[in-house]
């Protein structure tokens, strides 16, 4: 079956920089719009980024705009998230996810229909 799996998430300090990875078994990312989602001990999943994979084009939260870059490397059936600069409210699970490449709202978790396990990012001193 179709599964998506990160890695990469560890404990750094502030002003580190960490590259998560999310890699699908199962199907090719050839055609699909991934997303970067976290999630927070008592907050709501948000979205991180995105990068529609057929085009390379990528969506960005505010937050995270000059510090993260989300990229694919297609051959490998694998999505990046190269996080610099980070700061504490950074911390939380990081989620990659898989919907269609169509249509809008890249940045809303509900709109993806395949997701990953999560791997923990805590930025702390």
């Amino acid at each position: 079956q179709a599964q998506l799996v990160e890695s990469g998430g560890d404990l750094v300090q502030p002003g580190g920089s960490l590259r998560l990875s999310c890699v699908a078994s199962g199907f090719s990312l050839g055609y699909f719009a991934i997303g970067w989602f976290r999630q927070a001990p008592g907050k709501e999943r948000e979205g991180v980024s995105c990068i529609l994979t057929n085009t390379g084009r990528t969506y960005y939260a505010e937050s995270v705009k000059g510090r993260f870059t989300t990229s694919r490397d297609n051959a490998k059936n694998t999505v990046y998230l190269e996080m610099n600069s980070l700061k504490p409210e950074d911390t939380g699970v990081y989620y990659c996810a898989a919907r269609m490449p169509h249509g809008t709202d890249y940045l809303k978790p509900e709109t993806y229909t395949r997701w990953g396990q999560g791997t923990q990012v805590t930025v702390s001193s």
